[in-house]
């Protein structure tokens, strides 16, 4: 088979949080890349992300895009509802996870998300953001879906995978241009990172592994809050 992208991914616990609750996935083979970030201040963050990429990892690639799209709905549809009646059966507010998932087809690429994990693209030398954060009031160090009562003006996520019985997601889609590349990241890379900053390391390293070691180095260097994850994948010239 003959790839039409380069990948490359990484995950850390980094300097601050006692555990990595963030997990990636890398199906170069179907063309697949999904970052999830276990809910930070909530119970078993680490089992929720796993959950998603273990059954994101199984989903088979038969048939169009669409049937593959719909195939990746119906399991983390069916991810939510098992963590939701698990965080029922043990007591927990929530069991819950963002994600963000990017798919390829020869025809374009199709980016999916629920809750502040991202994804940006890198096309004709300029990077922007092609998801919306599913938060209300400001983003900060601990961004936490409703329930609790928050500080005055501070982050609450709107959605996540495992807080709500129904889940709703979110796509777009994105050009396939021979150069354009694309990064997924949990929210402890742009903790540490402005998008000018990260516009510019893409600029300066057009290979993934190349640019992933270079954002990490620069988290790791910093106070790196969060845990740290990121995958980042590079269509073919």
């Amino acid at each position: 088979m003959t790839l039409h992208y380069q990948s490359a991914g990484r995950t850390e616990t980094g300097k601050v949080r006692r555990h990595n609750e963030d997990s990636i996935l890398m199906r170069d083979d179907v063309g697949l890349w999904v970052v999830a970030d276990g809910l930070g201040g909530h119970a078993a963050g680490d089992y929720a992300s796993q959950m998603i990429v273990e059954r994101l990892g199984r989903v088979p690639r038969n048939g169009s895009v669409f049937d593959f799209i719909e195939s990746i709905e119906d399991s983390l549809q069916q991810t939510n509802a098992d963590l939701v009646a698990t965080a029922l059966e043990r007591g927990s507010d929530i069991i819950g996870s963002t994600v963000v998932v990017l798919v390829h087809d020869k025809d374009f690429m199709l980016c999916g998300w629920v809750g502040d994990s991202r994804a940006y693209c890198n096309e004709g030398g300029r990077l922007h953001q092609i998801t919306r954060d599913h938060v209300h009031g400001t983003k900060d160090d601990v961004t936490q879906f409703g329930g609790a009562v928050p500080q005055p003006g501070a982050g609450v996520l709107s959605r996540a995978v495992g807080a709500e019985e129904r889940l709703f997601m979110d796509w777009v889609v994105a050009g396939n241009q021979p150069g354009t590349q694309f990064l997924l990241c949990s929210d402890g890379i742009n903790k540490e990172l402005a998008d000018d900053e990260l516009d510019l390391e893409c600029s300066r390293h057009p290979q993934p592994q190349a640019l992933l070691t270079r954002l990490f180095d620069l988290s790791l260097q910093r106070a790196a809050r969060d845990n740290i994850s990121a995958v980042i994948v590079r269509l073919q010239d």
